[in-house]
């Protein structure tokens, strides 16, 4: 993985500190030419990967790379999914298994599974979730995805809920079909690396909230702290300022002289801001990667 990763959030109006920078940003990239202006500043920064959302309006910038090869030689995507909102909006209007019938092909086994009803649905869960990754891989058709992550609200539902299984089975998937890295989002990092050892997965890349003053730092600052120094896992740092919390040099220092951590993904709209931070990275992690 690349030390410095660019993530999305800006692109869809999160913003953990402040709402009303939220909907400024939400407004301000309604354009996908919007979006990618600050990508092509982040590209040409030499930040190579895009950790994004499998938001429907995605699946626009995935266009745009594949129509330019020359331009986006280097372009990676490590897709996030599955995207929330969109499936909980299908159970809401559809219901539980239909909404798993309405992101399914309309033929084939899995569907008559779903006909006989949720006894049998259930026998069929390993199929139903792998068709499910397929159809949310779709939109990165010939682009580069070499490592693949399940979401937070979904990983840590499946931690809440002790259905363990189904984390293993993704890991296989994006393994066997994908040649890719499976990877994981997680609010509790430490609970996360303890259940996926059990499933037999070692060392697993997992995403996190790490920054100095544990903000968002479920299960523990103390437990973070061991389980890097362990090695038992490959971390991507997120939320390293805490949102702002935290001065972007002292940060980044702090964060570069952890073991463990292996990226740093953060989001900006700025190219002053995407300059600062990897003029930071560079620093005190040495050369990212180089502009082409």
């Amino acid at each position: 993985m690349d030390k410095l990763l660019f993530g999305d959030n800006q692109f869809f109006g999160i913003n953990h500190m402040s709402e009303e920078k939220a909907r400024a940003q939400a407004m301000r990239f309604q354009r996908t030419d919007a979006i990618m202006e600050v990508l092509d500043t982040a590209y040409d920064e030499g930040i190579r990967t895009f950790m994004c959302t499998t938001h429907d309006r995605i699946a626009e910038i995935a266009q745009r790379v594949r129509a330019a090869p020359d331009r986006y030689a280097d372009f990676r995507f490590y897709p996030c999914m599955p995207y929330a909102h969109k499936y909980a909006n299908a159970v809401t209007e559809h219901g539980m298994v239909g909404a798993l019938r309405h992101f399914m092909p309309s033929d084939g086994l899995l569907s008559a599974a779903l006909a006989g009803g949720k006894a049998l649905a259930m026998k069929e869960v390993d199929g139903i979730a792998r068709v499910l990754i397929d159809m949310e891989m779709k939109m990165f058709k010939d682009t580069k995805t070499p490592v693949i992550f399940v979401q937070n609200v979904f990983t840590d539902l499946l931690l809440g809920m002790g259905f363990t299984r189904a984390l293993r089975i993704f890991h296989d998937h994006v393994v066997d079909r994908y040649g890719a890295e499976p990877a994981f989002i997680t609010m509790n990092m430490p609970m996360l690396l303890e259940a996926l050892e059990k499933e037999g997965i070692e060392r697993p890349i997992i995403c996190s909230n790490i920054n100095k003053i544990g903000f968002r730092m479920s299960g523990g600052f103390e437990a973070y702290l061991d389980a890097l120094k362990s090695g038992r896992v490959r971390a991507v740092a997120m939320s390293v300022y805490a949102s702002g919390a935290i001065p972007a040099d002292e940060a980044i220092h702090w964060i570069s002289e952890l073991p463990g951590v292996e990226s740093i993904v953060f989001g900006a709209s700025s190219a002053a801001n995407i300059r600062g931070t990897k003029a930071l990275v560079d620093r005190y992690f040495g050369p990212t990667q180089v502009p082409a």
